[in-house]
């Protein structure tokens, strides 16, 4: 089976509320078709279907102030409940103690150690690897996990040859910001049905979409409902090349776009979407914060 992990930067569970949550105000009808109707606020959680659940998860645990994703993102990793562990949020990018949790490379280095197939499928363009190595830029907790459990992170060339996808699904950023016209630009449809594909040729694929996060930080309704329809556009091609057997995770790091009467990030829970393979979400019963991801991959694909 592939497990597909989907992670949704900065995207809460907030009130249904259409002034202040753009998943209230958007029409998302492949999200809403996955809810039973519903939708992705606070009071449709807990949900269980056909082939999907929906869990709140606590992105504090236990920790005073706002969760930050340097920390949120090393615990989905790792199992571990890293803010407790050194005494605060921390983000956005790792300090070295919440560096030091990320060695092993999580749930990468521990998939790849038993036989697994792991990879991120973001594709980095070259300026991204020019800054790493300048000295200009660090690692986001996600790529430093990545890179400390041996594997690479992958290039435009294999965007190119089909084995990642663009952080936006359609590559339409690669052309209007980075200067590349001869990218391939996709519908998002199209792109849904690419990412499924890309997925399917590993075991655990693990795609990151930051751009939810800075739709929050922006505050502008109108740019975040055009964001979030886009994703949905997205879901319902994934959806429909999605394959029986298959499991898509949707999760965050800390809450943020769902309410947008504020810059900041969110104490609120943040969603934990299963769909496909019924059987395997058992392994998440009872999964109340973000240190029970890590272990339910793991017991779903060891």
């Amino acid at each position: 089976m592939t497990l597909l992990f989907m992670f949704l930067d900065g995207v809460g569970l907030g009130e249904d509320n259409p002034q202040t949550n753009p998943f209230s105000q958007a029409d998302l009808p492949n999200l809403q078709a996955l809810l039973g109707g519903g939708r992705l606020v606070d009071s449709g959680a807990p949900y269980v279907g056909d082939q999907v659940s929906l869990l709140a998860l606590d992105a504090s645990l236990g920790v005073h102030g706002l969760p930050q994703s340097a920390t949120g993102q090393a615990v989905l990793l790792t199992g571990r409940n890293v803010p407790a562990e050194i005494g605060y949020h921390y983000g956005p990018k790792p300090d070295k103690a919440t560096a030091a949790h990320l060695q092993d490379g999580g749930i990468f280095g521990r998939l790849t150690q038993s036989g697994r197939s792991a990879a991120l499928i973001n594709a980095y363009p070259p300026g991204y690897f020019h800054g790493i190595d300048s000295g200009k830029r660090i690692y986001s907790s996600i790529p430093l996990a990545v890179t400390q459990a041996g594997l690479p992170l992958f290039t435009m060339q294999d965007m190119q040859a089909g084995r990642a996808i663009s952080a936006d699904f359609t590559s339409q950023g690669w052309r209007d910001h980075m200067n590349l016209p001869d990218i391939e630009v996709l519908l998002p449809h199209e792109a849904g049905k690419y990412l499924a594909t890309v997925a399917r040729q590993f075991d655990f694929a693990f795609f990151e979409y930051w751009l939810t996060d800075y739709a929050g930080h922006g505050q502008d309704m109108q740019a975040a409902v055009k964001l979030l329809i886009q994703f949905d556009q997205v879901l319902g091609g994934l959806m429909e090349a999605w394959q029986d057997g298959d499991l898509l995770l949707v999760t965050s790091d800390h809450g943020n776009l769902e309410d947008l009467s504020t810059r900041r990030h969110t104490a609120n829970p943040v969603p934990l979407l299963l769909v496909g393979d019924k059987k395997s979400h058992r392994h998440f019963d009872g999964v109340k914060d973000l240190s029970g991801v890590a272990q339910g991959i793991m017991k779903v694909l060891l």
